[in-house]
């Protein structure tokens, strides 16, 4: 089964680099962050496909707001980024992406970021585009010019 693409209301910018691209997020929580794109013209290397660093910003940014969430609204930072490159989306087609944990400590955390489509002939089939693990730093300060940050994610996160 699909996790819901009913998406959150972006009123507030969730991830200004993500919200660019048309990203819709659907579920924000401390286990999965799931959202959806469609695979646009800004999106897209000069073959029509889907730019590797796209996918690597979508893995890098549900990573961190999935961090983010997880650490208690900590300030994080992206430390590593390994990402695996397995087949194409198309100009127009809609690419989902989740985010899980795994492995959650005090300072460190590792997601595991995949990005797919549907197969066109069984829907029910997922196509992985791109695999990824991301490493983020955890529980640094938070400067006094940015302590709002969270306020937004906040209002969306099931806790």
């Amino acid at each position: 089964m699909e996790p819901s693409t009913k998406s959150i209301p972006m009123k507030e910018i969730l991830d200004a680099p993500l919200h660019v691209i048309g990203f819709e997020i659907s579920e924000i929580s401390t286990q999965k962050i799931f959202g959806y794109f469609l695979v646009a013209e800004k999106c897209c290397n000069p073959f029509k496909v889907l730019h590797g660093g796209v996918s690597a910003l979508v893995a890098e940014s549900l990573a961190s707001m999935g961090a983010h969430v997880a650490s208690g609204f900590g300030r994080v930072a992206g430390v590593h980024l390994s990402i695996h490159h397995l087949k194409s989306a198309n100009l127009g087609e809609i690419v989902y992406a989740e985010a899980k944990p795994l492995n959650v400590r005090k300072s460190i955390h590792v997601w595991e970021v995949n990005l797919w489509k549907k197969n066109s002939l069984n829907l029910g089939e997922r196509i992985l585009i791109s695999s990824s693990r991301v490493t983020i730093k955890t529980n640094m300060a938070i400067p006094k010019n940015v302590k709002d940050a969270a306020v937004n994610i906040k209002k969306y996160a099931k806790l």
